[in-house]
């Protein structure tokens, strides 16, 4: 039979020479998809990492039919020594099939290296074909032994043990299937060798690729502990940390590790739609947080893992923070805003559904609900459009970001439930017995327990935490101040959280460290935690009570880091919502504060929010006094002309037409005079959001008017009752 030349190649495919070759072998391959990579692209198959495909994923692809078969034996010779390095790794499972793979790969590896060594162009067609399909198979094997080892997904692989066995099992199948059809007598390799290809084959098509008994044992005792919880038993701490050995999982950090993978895991199955794994991971993560903050004492504070809370987390503070447009359910940004009768807003999809589901309660607080009427609430709606029209927002971005509602509000497992709670009463009572040492440890392990959902801060709250937090401010010891203060900050999100700390005196001592605390890391999150406090109407009239607390926050604005300006603006902007604390703020020089910072800072977004401050001053007499003292008029007409900012531009119309409105004719004829701002404002007019083209075009209509009145000399009669026409207007 004449062999096919090179050129027809292409259009023979894969599974019509594996059926001649071999008509009596069943094909156990995998479905191929229709994914090819070109010969100048094998050796880029390593880059896949475990930063960019998800544990379990194989994201291997078959070579292309034209593939140069010099260059793709030298990507099976790359592949096969990738895979047997893998032996001096640690297998904290899989350990009898990881091993047999190895080996087995190994000797291909010889086999590989002696074909490459000859000349291959002679290579017949269905030789290249299979070991094509042998490329195909150690990539996934590669990918298999890749998770086997990967750090922080011990626990996780060991409840997948059946999975990643059936797995190893399919794998070496399909090498001892590619095996047995290819044709070894048109390869020309030492007789010794092909005898090891022989026996691979043979013992690969043999192969048990079963869960090892060990694991076996481990996994059962994990779903024993996880049982145990479940029906409220606090298991046996020997017993959870004899599986904890077994899987080398020894410290605070290792433990942390696997926490922070379930978590990514539990985000993709939430981004996904996918419930396959959802309960599970839920549950594992549980376990192994109370496995973190119970077990382990050697804690090693990296901040990398936390960022510092006043670093990353809080520089996203704004006066207007699209956080707080999330609807608490879904966590998706609220598109139609409704108010139940416990005062809590939800986004109406959400609500509505956790009210068909049979729920009568209010899903933050907890107070069941004397009626199920949603009240729109149209004045959120409009603020939230406009943010993101001022930001160029869209809402897909946020939707994109949502967790399903039983990972935010509701407990996570049954299981996870109760292992949360067992570790909420555990860390207060180290709060309130414990050394200072087991003290400080305890708020850092809240500071993270409260980062990550809704039930866990309700559970934290709930067992007591938050009394002997306050405690912990007037520490001596930085970190413990700084712990505290973070956790507190998380704590105060929850609706219930924010009462029990002002019932229990927790704003002074707030202040306190927003005042004097050790570091500047304590001061902008003490910053931040009154931002979120102020949100409460009652609040900001007690904040504005105490006599230290926005001259405490207009000096960090003054000295603190960029992420300490921000988050003193954002509690600033939050607190001045309460016009009797305009004064305090005046008498303290806050407008010449901010005025400088329009002028001077490099940061547009402190810029945006100090114009948001000054735009919520203008609107009083004594504001707009104060900004026209300060000699700012010509600053707030710069920045509308030069700033790349929409928001910017329309904060700085709104403080404008306050100015207007409570200074007339002595500012509009500034305004009037400048013949480049009336193009400005009528392409805000038309441009901006709903509010901002309003108050552009209340602008441009007071222009006018002063031009068509002082042409006729009736200024004295227009000022008095124009003004009046545009505040009703506005």
């Amino acid at each position: 039979m004449k062999k096919a030349s090179r050129k027809s190649y292409p259009s023979i495919k894969p599974s019509a020479v594996i059926t001649i070759q071999a008509q009596n072998l069943h094909h156990i391959w995998e479905t191929h998809t229709t994914t090819s990579f070109h010969p100048s692209q094998i050796p880029m198959l390593k880059r896949f990492d475990q930063n960019s495909r998800r544990i379990l994923k194989s994201p291997a692809v078959l070579p292309c039919q034209d593939v140069n078969p010099a260059t793709l034996l030298r990507s099976l010779i790359t592949l096969s020594h990738s895979i047997t390095s893998y032996q001096s790794e640690f297998f904290a499972t899989q350990r009898r099939n990881a091993r047999e793979s190895i080996r087995q790969i190994g000797i291909l590896s010889m086999f590989f290296g002696e074909i490459i060594d000859r000349d291959v162009s002679g290579l017949p067609d269905s030789a290249v074909l299979c070991f094509s399909e042998l490329h195909h198979s150690l990539q996934k094997m590669n990918f298999l032994l890749e998770d086997c080892t990967r750090g922080g997904a011990r626990v996780w692989m060991l409840m997948k043990s059946h999975f990643v066995a059936t797995r190893f099992s399919t794998l070496i199948r399909s090498i001892a299937t590619a095996l047995d059809i290819l044709p070894m007598n048109s390869i020309e390799v030492s007789r010794e060798v092909k005898e090891l290809v022989e026996m691979v084959a043979k013992q690969a098509g043999k192969a048990k690729m079963e869960v090892n008994s060990d694991d076996e044992y481990a996994m059962k005792r994990i779903l024993l502990i996880l049982n145990q919880f479940e029906n409220r038993f606090e298991p046996d701490p020997i017993m959870i940390k004899r599986v904890l050995n077994y899987l080398r999982i020894n410290t605070w950090n290792e433990c942390h590790k696997e926490i922070r993978f379930l978590d990514e895991e539990i985000c993709f199955e939430s981004l996904e739609n996918s419930e396959k794994d959802l309960n599970l991971l839920s549950t594992l993560a549980g376990f192994m947080r109370y496995c973190r903050g119970v077990l382990f004492e050697n804690i090693v504070l990296n901040h990398n893992d936390d960022q510092s809370a006043g670093k990353t987390h809080l520089e996203i503070l704004s006066c207007l923070n699209p956080e707080d447009f999330r609807c608490p359910i879904s966590l998706e940004l609220m598109t139609d805003p409704v108010t139940v009768s416990t005062g809590q807003t939800y986004d109406r999809a959400s609500i509505q559904k956790w009210l068909k589901s049979g729920n009568l309660i209010c899903p933050k607080t907890g107070e069941k609900l004397a009626t199920t009427e949603l009240v729109p609430n149209l004045n959120l709606r409009q603020v939230i459009q406009q943010y993101c029209i001022d930001h160029g927002v869209p809402i897909s971005k946020f939707q994109k970001q949502s967790r399903d509602i039983s990972s935010t509000i509701l407990p996570e497992s049954p299981a996870s439930s109760e292992a949360i709670k067992f570790l909420s009463e555990f860390l207060v009572r180290r709060l309130r017995n414990g050394t200072e040492i087991q003290k400080s440890r305890s708020a850092y392990e809240i500071r993270l327990l409260a980062k990550s959902n809704i039930f866990n801060r309700f559970c934290l709250i709930g067992a007591g935490a938050i009394p002997p937090l306050l405690t912990l401010l007037s520490s001596s010891d930085s970190t413990t101040q700084e712990n505290a203060i973070a956790a507190l900050l998380k704590l105060s999100k929850h609706p219930t959280g924010k009462k029990v700390i002002i019932n229990h005196g927790g704003l002074n001592s707030i202040i306190e460290v927003l005042e004097n605390g050790l570091k500047q890391e304590c001061k902008q999150i003490a910053a931040a935690t009154i931002f979120y406090l102020s949100s409460v109407q009652s609040n900001q009239k007690l904040i504005g009570e105490i006599p230290e607390a926005v001259p405490a926050l207009i000096e960090l604005i003054r000295t603190g880091t960029s992420c300490g300006k921000k988050n003193s603006l954002a509690a600033l902007f939050g607190i001045l919502l309460y016009p009797r604390n305009h004064e305090t703020a005046l008498k303290s020089g806050i407008v010449p504060l901010l005025s400088n910072l329009v002028r001077s800072s490099d940061k547009p977004e402190i810029v945006t929010d100090s114009l948001a401050v000054l735009a919520t001053l203008a609107e009083s007499f004594d504001g707009s006094d104060a900004i026209l003292k300060a000699s700012s008029l010509p600053l707030i007409i710069k920045t509308l002309q030069t700033s790349p900012s929409r928001a910017a531009k329309e904060y700085c119309v709104s403080i404008l037409l306050a100015l207007c409105n409570n200074f007339g004719v002595e500012v509009i004829a500034v305004l009037a005079n400048n013949t480049n701002l009336i193009g400005l404002l009528y392409t805000l007019s038309t441009n901006g959001g709903a509010q901002a083209g309003k108050k552009a075009r209340s602008l441009i209509r007071i222009m006018q008017g002063y031009h068509e009145t002082s042409s006729l000399g009736l200024m004295a009669n227009w000022d008095s009752s124009s003004r009046i026409a545009t505040i009703h207007s506005c």
